[in-house]
């Protein structure tokens, strides 16, 4: 039910914001009266499952369809729009326009006035960033949404009254689970992502922490990011109290349930997630016995650790454990704290971004298994929301990027026609684009391929 709810979350967002980016295209051609002959929801690639096109004022439907009906090829002029059977993407195929739909030799011989090829370039410059402006804007609007609605719910750092739990890269870089963050070159972070993006960002070189009560300096190596790189090097720490059991797995076997809150293993008593987890990964393979609270009661079961150091279940949120801070915004307060949420979030995802060229930063790709992890296994429209906002800005930013068959390779070929004066014709946009397409392909497969071996490994 979990990963369903996460597979669910995530074609949902992903569909929401492929329909947004395609009606920018869509809106921006419509208003310099430029002919949008396909909007599709989906790949369609043999099989579309819904096709609908207006024709005479009146709305003709096809269902399960390998192509258009032949008495729709005789009215061009109105969009036909459908749905297709592969749910990651879309697209808004647009008259006289070389994209992923056509190529050159697919156009009429002569322009026409309502194609894309006939227009001047600021308009078919407004027609391709439309997509993007849409998405920054629906990023924006749902951030101030999220502000008005729910206002902004943190963890201040030092309300980490159990510390830090760190990542085996961060403790190697010099952290203890259980520090407690007291500077960063001079400076005090406020929120948890605050000293994450100074960490990751800014290499800093001394940290300042609070351990076992004695205040230490961490002196930190200029490429210490690289270390860092990956999942969450780390997290709040909190009591290992369990939220839900994987079915068949060992914590299940063993008769653990819903509620049960750890307090040890074997004869060691311990009662934090980050000392289980480093406990677990020692007994790969073994058999344990876990101490545990359950109403009230200390009990005792022996357990079979898998190979992995994991148990088979998921913990309650620290945000249960430690004290939060809420932000309220009222409709006015709301707009410019969401413009700022966006604005952030798009400035992190930019610096973090230049991590991606590095040999650490390459083997830290993730795709639809990466992403897909970031939505919650039951559903919360909170987070839902928040996501969709989050992957809108990403979505924005990676289409901009100038690479042939994103829009942003389109871009590039109109400011050049814009400077230069002079136009790329319309087959060497062709074979730009399927270099551009071919690259798009390989990242893609190398990033799902790094989400199957970290599956798998």
């Amino acid at each position: 039910m979990g990963i369903s709810m996460q597979v669910l979350g995530f074609i949902l967002a992903l569909s929401l914001l492929v329909f947004v980016h395609e009606l920018g295209h869509y809106f921006f051609a419509v208003i310099f009266k430029t002919r949008v002959e396909k909007f599709y929801l989906f790949f369609n690639p043999g099989l579309s499952l819904l096709r609908m096109k207006k024709i005479d004022g009146k709305r003709q439907f096809s269902f399960f369809s390998t192509k258009s009906p032949e008495e729709w090829t005789a009215h061009p002029e109105s969009t036909e729009w459908g749905i297709g059977w592969l749910p990651f993407g879309g697209y808004c195929s647009i008259s006289g326009m070389v994209d992923e739909t056509k190529s050159a030799k697919d156009l009429a011989s002569e322009p026409q006035p309502y194609e894309f090829r006939s227009k001047p370039a600021w308009q078919r410059f407004f027609i391709i960033v439309g997509g993007v402006l849409m998405n920054f804007l629906t990023a924006m609007i749902l951030y101030i949404a999220l502000m008005f609605t729910w206002g902004k719910q943190y963890i201040p750092l030092e309300n980490a009254h159990y510390g830090l739990a760190f990542s085996d890269a961060a403790q190697y870089a010099g952290f203890k689970n259980g520090d407690k963050i007291v500077s960063v070159d001079g400076e005090t972070p406020h929120l948890l992502m605050d000293f994450i993006k100074k960490l990751l960002l800014d290499n800093p070189k001394e940290v300042v922490v609070l351990r076992n009560n004695n205040i230490e300096t961490l002196h930190l190596k200029e490429d210490n990011w690289k270390k860092l790189l990956g999942e969450q090097f780390c997290t709040y720490d909190f009591p290992f109290v369990i939220e839900e059991v994987t079915p068949g797995a060992p914590a299940a076997q063993a008769g653990l349930m819903q509620g049960d809150s750890l307090v040890g293993i074997d004869t060691l008593q311990i009662y934090l997630f980050s000392d289980f987890q480093e406990e677990l990964k020692y007994a790969k393979n073994k058999e344990v016995t876990l101490h545990f609270y359950r109403d009230n009661s200390l009990q005792s079961l022996p357990l079979f650790v898998n190979e992995e150091g994991k148990i088979g279940v998921s913990v309650e949120s620290p945000y249960k454990y430690l004290q939060t801070v809420t932000d309220n915004y009222n409709f006015i307060e709301s707009i410019p704290q969401g413009i700022k949420e966006g604005v952030n979030t798009l400035t992190f995802y930019i610096k973090q971004f230049k991590r991606v060229f590095t040999k650490e930063g390459s083997t830290q790709i993730g795709g639809f298994i990466t992403l897909g992890k970031f939505f919650p296994k039951s559903w919360n429209w909170e987070h839902f929301w928040s996501m969709v906002a989050f992957l809108s800005v990403i979505l924005a930013f990676m289409n901009i990027l100038p690479i042939p068959a994103l829009d942003g390779g389109y871009i590039f070929f109109i400011l050049f026609e814009m400077i230069t004066g002079k136009r790329p014709g319309d087959k060497f946009i062709g074979y730009a684009n399927t270099v551009g397409f071919a690259i798009l392909i390989a990242l893609l497969l190398y990033a799902n391929g790094m989400d199957l071996f970290r599956l798998f490994k």
